[in-house]
């Protein structure tokens, strides 16, 4: 797999053009991607690398609103830093977006949960080495050997929600990508609130 300032090279198709995003929409989903930001659950690393990207679902369909690729640099974002996925294909590492900015290279990652649930309407994907450190194996986690922004991640966060109760607890750890969690529920509340909660109980109170 081919990266580029540490950011892996997906198969992205991209339409560079706006894309009908309602200012209530907007303001739903960059809230909270504002509250992430603050308690650095979205972020940058030293090295000016970015982490941590949100999406919720559109209408009853498969498509989905994400935080562009390398945002995670920015205090505050506009409606210029999303991106609307149309279209993906797992096992082609393949996405189709409109937007004025790629799709996140985790956006496969959103795709799957997606499809296998019509419950779950908003995803969140953080980095964070303490709560990684603290859940791996003692909440739903993805196979060693399936690394970020492959197929195989994508399809190992499909088999959990479908085969284990990673759907009820709403977080999946990811075993082959180290600092990588996922949380997802039927709103940005929900899948939020789970990440804050453990954020609390494992760092704060400690």
């Amino acid at each position: 797999m081919n990266t580029n300032e540490g950011y892996i090279k997906f198969k992205c198709n991209q339409e560079k053009k706006g894309f009908f995003f309602s200012g209530e929409a907007f303001n739903y989903i960059n809230n909270w991607r504002q509250t992430l930001y603050n308690h650095e659950l979205i972020g940058a690393y030293d090295n000016g690398i970015g982490f941590g990207n949100l999406s919720i679902r559109i209408d009853s369909t498969n498509c989905f609103i994400i935080s562009g690729s390398a945002t995670g640099n920015y205090a505050e974002l506009n409606k210029s830093h999303y991106a609307k996925v149309i279209d993906y294909d797992v096992n082609d590492n393949y996405v189709k977006c409109v937007g004025e900015i790629k799709a996140s290279s985790e956006s496969l990652t959103h795709a799957v949960l997606y499809e296998v649930s019509p419950t779950i309407n908003a995803v969140i994907h953080t980095h964070n080495k303490k709560l990684w450190e603290e859940l791996l194996h003692s909440e739903p986690t993805t196979s060693p050997g399936a690394e970020f922004g492959t197929p195989e991640l994508a399809l190992e966060i499909k088999r959990l929600v479908n085969h284990a109760d990673a759907l009820d607890r709403q977080i999946i750890i990811m075993g082959g990508h180290e600092e990588g969690i996922i949380t997802f529920g039927k709103d940005l509340e929900d899948a939020g609130n789970v990440l804050l909660d453990y954020q609390n109980k494992i760092i704060n109170q400690k």
